[in-house]
């Protein structure tokens, strides 16, 4: 061992590794030239995101037998303070680490896709309020099911970015075909001053938001958002980005 390590052994230890079970990616995509590209998104300072970026790219090489290009987008409002790598005696792993700030908001605001709008957001922008206008103005003309879910994901956004009582004033002036403080959706949201119902609209965003990323709530999991308070929907809206699964988002 000393041959080997170039220092002596003081005990062996005997540890069975744990296994690390349902890792579920945010996005993971094949390019045209046939390369996997793996894209995180993060909304808080996390001090454990290099060793989770690691053990993704593991569990790609593994099924796909192909190491993705690895790119964490911080979204998160508070400065960003991240490491990109896990260092070690002879290990290196890398990763890039992008913050969603520094991308070209105007750009996305150029997009056709709505979706591409509603992410501008979060991005560097010339004027912040004339960009929330062209948005709302964007997300008016689509259809009912789409406006509502358009509007509930630019709110929260922009709540991150406080810009949320801007989207409101664009959203009182703007033609939208429903009447956003009758929606059962978005009025609660809306109307702050009443505490049910902006539980209620939290809870239902959250929800979505939720579903979108892990699946349909099991029962357990839908009857605990049923009893959280506003507060607590509040925090768990920041953490559902960070969460690897609803266990952990949830217990």
């Amino acid at each position: 061992m000393r041959e080997l390590t170039g220092t002596v052994v003081a005990k062996w230890l005997d540890v069975e590794l744990p296994k690390v079970r349902n890792l579920r990616l945010d996005l993971l995509g094949e390019t045209v030239d046939g390369g996997l590209v793996h894209v995180e998104l993060q909304s808080g300072n996390d001090s454990a995101m290099p060793l989770r970026m690691a053990e993704y790219c593991l569990s790609v090489f593994r099924l796909f037998e192909r190491f993705p290009r690895q790119i964490v987008l911080y979204v998160g409002e508070p400065a960003l303070r991240m490491e990109n790598e896990l260092r070690g005696p002879g290990v290196l792993f890398q990763y890039r680490l992008i913050d969603i700030r520094t991308l070209d908001g105007d750009r996305l605001l150029e997009s056709e896709d709505v979706g591409d709008n509603v992410i501008a957001i979060l991005a560097r922008l010339r004027d912040h309020e004339g960009a929330v206008r062209k948005i709302v103005e964007r997300i008016a003309g689509l259809a009912v099911a789409e406006l509502e879910t358009a509007l509930a994901q630019l709110l929260i956004l922009a709540g991150s970015r406080r810009l949320a009582k801007i989207v409101e004033r664009e959203a009182r002036k703007m033609p939208i075909h429903i009447d956003i403080l009758e929606n059962e959706v978005l009025g609660p949201v809306f109307l702050k001053g009443r505490q049910e119902g902006l539980q209620t609209g939290e809870r239902t965003v959250l929800r979505r938001l939720i579903e979108k990323r892990f699946g349909a709530l099991p029962i357990w999991a839908g009857e605990k958002l049923e009893v959280l308070s506003t507060s607590e929907l509040e925090d768990l809206s920041e953490r559902v980005l960070d969460a690897r699964n609803v266990d952990e988002l949830l217990k």
